[in-house]
């Protein structure tokens, strides 16, 4: 599956990877040190708005390294869609930031 170059698995692994860093940056980072729940950092998430675009930005991160993968496989196509959605969460960011 992950051998085709299609959109479609670029847009699906750009949605994907992030949400999937995000729960490995809970995992290792916030609950070692804080030994909260997950239900409580979502809480937390919902109190302190502007700790939302930095995490998220953060875990964009590893989209970069997805896109620099594909994109070094020559799998060109897909990595359009993982650059398409990357861009999508950073101007979600941006009207986080605004609108707070």
């Amino acid at each position: 599956m992950l051998k085709k170059d299609n959109l479609s698995l670029g847009i699906v692994l750009g949605f994907i990877t992030p949400l999937l860093a995000f729960f490995l940056y809970y995992f290792f980072v916030i609950k070692p040190h804080n030994n909260i729940g997950l239900g409580q950092f979502f809480a937390i998430l919902k109190d302190n708005r502007q700790m939302i675009p930095k995490i998220t930005s953060i875990c964009l991160l590893v989209n970069g390294l997805v896109f620099y993968l594909y994109t070094r496989k020559r799998r060109d196509i897909t990595a359009k869609g993982v650059f398409l959605v990357t861009m999508l969460y950073a101007i979600g960011i941006l009207l986080l930031k605004l609108i707070r």
